[in-house]
């Protein structure tokens, strides 16, 4: 049961679906794209359906940061993406009759490959995932809508049954009307803030709306504004974003307005168009010198903040704006999604493989990214209170800033004061230190970060050949580190962790010989330090790699 295009064949008279497989991911976006091709990676068999009939879709998002490349880098897809990115953006802030120069491509952060903001569409982001699928075999169907689960012969569309004993069977139905049954043993829900599968989970959607929404809209103007910088416009109303990147068009905006309250609104969804000459007097009230020529595409945006009670478990998870629902603020959206996407998937591989159930490795994942998801949700509502809102102390603060003006070139030609700017956006509070698989072994390696803890990139000697951390790990699968004095017998014990035949190696060893010591780190397969000693010592080792399903039970 496929689309109707020539990405998949299509379905005649209901008969069954493809093949079955480890995980159904339903949700094409980038969270949804990013947790098939993270658990493929990582030895599950996947496909993802989506109820859109095209794939390609106008863009909501414009940026990753850099945790976000650190984590898809081991699944080759970075390059691409840089190829299509400005990774040397730089803004003019227009503060009244004032104009700020900063520049954003050029960050002191030295523990990162991507120590810059990158702006890059949407679109660009769901495409490069896309094409990394197809040319691993990893079916994406599209006009393939996810109505609800089968339990024995009966539908389900609320509640779960108890499905941990046996697979879990989809309800799909294609764009033909034809329906069937996917069975699968994980079903991950990245199907949007309207999520299907949330509401299969009846978990609760914690939040409230924004009293603003965005528009969005793609421009051809008149004026005399620099396509090479994005534009930034600082008014009472709220901010107004220019960036040289439109899809039908030169120029995409994104604005902000009151809400107008409504009982039909899709939040987070593409909704209907705006007049024209509404678009035109928040270019004309933005005061950034331009006037609309032409009006090629546009939608408004309602926008709310919410996050679900749970992020599901064994069998079925959230992931992305089904788990929660951020402002544009700081452009956390798709990162947070794509976070989401790179720790459950290697989590749903591993347990897709182990032969043995995994219940501990499972729960971490809604355990460690809720947590995740409520900081950054805390963080996007504070920049989003200050960039947007009518609440007088907003109005105010946007009111004064004009006046800083003179004072903002100094401050933005500060290196330490951008670097800091570009760091927070890519989330450094983000740990998992309270984790049941964040590990200290005996003795602690304490020259290394906690387990928990991001694995900073850094200069390391492999064999006297000079490497970066992140590029030895930029394959999929668990790292060890060994220090220069670790008992080579941690090596050999470890021989028989290869995965099944006809996959490749999950677990990699490497030898720092910069660093002295006889400890050892694992590193899990989306960066994070998992587990770390001062010793070699195999007992502990091995039990760590069994908590984790990279080792025999």
């Amino acid at each position: 049961m496929t689309g109707r295009n020539d990405e998949g064949a299509g379905m005649a008279g209901g008969k069954s679906p493809t093949a079955d497989t480890d995980v159904l991911v339903v949700g094409a976006g980038p969270a949804g794209l990013a947790t098939a091709l993270q658990a493929h990676a990582h030895g599950a068999t996947v496909r993802v359906v989506d109820r859109r009939e095209h794939r390609v879709r106008p863009s909501r998002a414009m940026m990753l940061h850099a945790r976000a490349l650190e984590g898809l880098r081991p699944l080759g897809v970075t390059e691409e993406l840089l190829n299509r990115a400005d990774t040397t953006p730089e803004a003019r802030i227009h503060l009244g009759r004032r104009t700020v120069e900063a520049r954003l491509g050029h960050a002191d952060l030295p523990d990162t490959a991507f120590p810059h903001l990158t702006l890059v569409r949407q679109a660009d982001v769901e495409d490069v995932l896309w094409q990394a699928l197809h040319a691993r075999g990893v079916p994406v169907d599209w006009g393939v809508e996810f109505r609800g689960l089968f339990h024995g012969l009966t539908a389900e569309s609320g509640g779960v049954p108890a499905l941990s004993e046996g697979p879990v069977h989809a309800d799909l139905q294609d764009v033909h009307g034809g329906r069937g049954v996917h069975r699968s043993r994980f079903l991950a829900g990245c199907d949007g803030q309207s999520s299907t599968v949330r509401g299969l989970l009846g978990a609760q959607w914690r939040g409230g709306p924004y009293g603003v929404e965005a528009v969005m809209a793609d421009l051809e103007l008149d004026g005399s504004l620099d396509s090479g910088l994005l534009h930034v416009a600082v008014g009472q109303a709220g901010l107004v974003f220019l960036f040289a990147l439109g899809e039908g068009a030169t120029w995409r905006m994104l604005a902000t307005r009151p809400a107008v309250p409504s009982p039909d609104a899709r939040f987070g969804q593409l909704g209907p168009p705006v007049p024209a000459e509404e678009v035109a007097r928040l270019v004309r009230e933005s005061g950034l010198g331009a006037a609309v020529r032409e009006v090629r595409w546009s939608a408004q945006i309602p926008l709310q903040h919410r996050i679900a009670s749970t992020f599901g478990n064994d069998p079925i998870f959230l992931a992305g704006d089904a788990a929660h629902a951020h402002s544009p603020a700081g452009g956390q959206g798709m990162n947070n999604g794509i976070l989401d996407a790179l720790n459950l998937g290697w989590k749903l591989g591993f347990a897709s493989t182990a032969g043995r159930p995994l219940p501990e490795l499972l729960e971490t994942y809604g355990q460690e990214r809720r947590l995740a998801a409520r900081r950054v949700l805390a963080l996007t509502h504070v920049i989003f209170f200050g960039e947007a809102s009518p609440h007088p102390a907003a109005r105010l603060a946007r009111n004064v800033l004009p006046l800083l003006a003179p004072a903002l070139p100094m401050l933005l030609r500060q290196r330490w004061l951008t670097s800091k700017g570009i760091r927070l956006l890519a989330q450094p509070f983000v740990h998992y230190r309270n984790s049941v698989i964040s590990r200290d072994g005996t003795p602690p390696a304490k020259a290394w970060p906690r387990p928990g803890a991001r694995l900073p990139d850094a200069s390391v000697s492999v064999d006297g050949k000079l490497v970066r951390l992140h590029e030895l790990t930029s394959v999929p699968g668990i790292h060890l580190l060994l220090e220069r004095d670790a008992e080579p017998v941690a090596s050999a014990a470890l021989r028989t962790l290869l995965p099944a035949e006809g996959q490749g190696p999950l677990l990699h060893v490497h030898r720092l010989t910069s660093h002295p010591g006889q400890g050892v780190v694992a590193v899990r397969p989306d960066g994070y330090v998992g587990f770390r000693c001062g010793e070699t010592d195999p007992v502990q080792l091995r039990a760590w790699l069994r908590l984790v399903g990279a080792a025999p039970g």
